[in-house]
């Protein structure tokens, strides 16, 4: 019998960090809330990433969530976005860590099929599918739609690990 857990969700970003909490209990999936934190574009790298380091730790210590995922980041053409994206990353790596919370990783294609059943679903897609399986949640912007994707695929998969460790088990 699977435990209730909530899941934080973490689409990383530099400019907007994309987060969002669902409740698991087996096979249900209750929408808590989600939000996104910004950095000023304006401010140092170092600042930027201080800023979001802090809200999500703050997030983290209010909503005091059982598990947290963050969306792998993808290969991109641009070194300069990708290395300033791979430093935002682990801030969402890094500060869920640090509260002991375990931390799970997902590529954006199993993302996007664990929630909308395609791999290479659009972003309005992933936002139809979030709103259609928590009801009562509306994301304003893809980054928590994203996030709240993340947090899906965590409960789904992490359900399923969970029944073959049983079975295992005998």
């Amino acid at each position: 019998m699977s435990r209730s857990q909530i899941i934080l969700g973490l689409d990383p970003g530099l400019a907007a960090l994309g987060w969002g909490l669902v409740r698991s209990d087996g096979h249900r999936l209750a929408f808590i809330a989600c939000g996104t934190l910004k950095s000023a574009a304006s401010h140092a790298l170092a600042l930027r990433l201080k800023a979001l380091h802090e809200a999500l730790h703050c997030v983290i210590a209010a909503r005091a969530p059982d598990a947290a995922a963050v969306e792998e980041t993808f290969v991109n053409a641009d070194r300069r976005a990708a290395l300033k994206l791979a430093q935002a990353r682990a801030i969402a790596l890094l500060a869920p860590a640090q509260a002991g919370i375990p931390v799970a990783e997902y590529a954006a294609n199993l993302i996007k099929k664990s929630v909308v059943g395609a791999g290479h679903a659009g972003k309005e897609q992933v936002r139809v599918m979030v709103a259609h399986l928590l009801p009562g949640c509306a994301p304003s912007n893809d980054h928590e739609a994203d996030a709240l994707a993340v947090a899906i695929t965590h409960a789904h998969l992490s359900q399923t690990a969970d029944a073959i460790r049983t079975a295992a088990r005998g």
